[in-house]
């Protein structure tokens, strides 16, 4: 990458391009009603289609034949039978799809629902309705809901409610920066970052997959590596990596409830900037553990910590004390 290149377009260029590959290469599904009526529901698969037909179809043979008794009467037993077979098949795919989906949120793994439904895998929507606003008035339709929940979940950022801490704080973020720059991204620390992410997290606003963003940085790896030293010599975190796919989950036992926290929002990330995100954490926590800037006490702050080693840290210090 020379010197003096705007990374912003770069990055811009670069998601067009791979998302330009992907419409060219894979098939793209249609959206029409006639294709989505076949699957209305979760459970409904290939199978059901083919036995749905087949038994429309000699239901429809067997009505029509009125002149000869006996061929009407085997054309019945073969409706009847088709029929059977239809609604047992239906019944299992039922039992089997609601089976799956109780093993789908574990207490391994409680936000597997959440981002299935999120990535469009699922077919239960949550269904915005009329909330209450802080001067107890009530939004009046969908937009305005939806205006007052972004409202709520990501506020602008207003210079003139800055107490003097804040106006501190902008004050010395605006000031240039006179340290030493970092050493560039090398190609396996950015291989390494983009492999280690989950390929089953839903995608963000642009559509791209991890096992689309793997690929791409297996075919052009010196590409993407500079795109990345880019954003890191310029200290830029592109706006088109900033972009979310906000998804307003209802908190359960909260669904009739008129207030806009009944809604827990799940912010779907573009694969790029987790990746670059991702990069720059990694460089943040090699430089704190090295430095000892962290204290070991400090759980929450630290990789492969929790709030479980907090308390088992205050249970040895209880029983130190006994």
């Amino acid at each position: 990458m020379t010197e003096g290149t705007n990374v912003e377009t770069l990055v811009d260029d670069y998601n067009d391009a791979v998302k330009r590959a992907c419409n060219k290469t894979f098939s793209i599904q249609s959206g029409s009603r006639h294709a989505a009526s076949h699957k209305s529901v979760p459970w409904w698969t290939a199978e059901l289609t083919v036995l749905r037909k087949r038994t429309n179809a000699l239901r429809r043979l067997y009505q029509r034949t009125k002149n000869n008794e006996e061929i009407r009467n085997r054309r019945k037993m073969q409706y009847l039978e088709s029929k059977s077979t239809y609604a047992a098949t239906i019944k299992r795919e039922k039992r089997n799809s609601w089976k799956e989906f109780c093993n789908i949120s574990t207490a391994t793994n409680p936000w597997g629902v959440i981002y299935n439904l999120a990535s469009g895998r699922g077919n239960i929507r949550a269904q915005i309705t009329t909330l209450l606003k802080p001067d107890r008035t009530q939004t009046a339709n969908t937009k305005e809901s939806l205006c007052y929940m972004m409202d709520t979940f990501a506020p602008k950022d207003i210079n003139l409610d800055d107490n003097d801490y804040h106006k501190a704080v902008r004050t010395l973020a605006e000031q240039p920066v006179n340290t030493e720059d970092d050493r560039e991204f090398t190609k396996e620390e950015v291989g390494n970052t983009i492999s280690s992410k989950n390929n089953n997290k839903a995608p963000g606003t642009d559509g791209i997959t991890g096992n689309i963003y793997k690929q791409v940085f297996n075919t052009v790896p010196t590409f993407v590596t500079a795109l990345y030293n880019g954003c890191l010599k310029q200290g830029i975190f592109p706006t088109n990596w900033k972009e979310a796919k906000i998804i307003p989950c209802i908190k359960p036992g909260l669904e009739k409830s008129t207030e806009v926290t009944k809604y827990r929002p799940i912010s779907l990330l573009n694969y790029g900037g987790k990746v670059l995100e991702k990069l720059l954490i990694n460089r943040i926590n090699h430089h704190a553990a090295s430095t000892g800037y962290l204290n070991k006490n400090q759980y929450g702050f630290w990789p492969q910590t929790s709030s479980i080693d907090a308390v088992l840290a205050l249970k040895e210090y209880i029983e130190d004390g006994f």
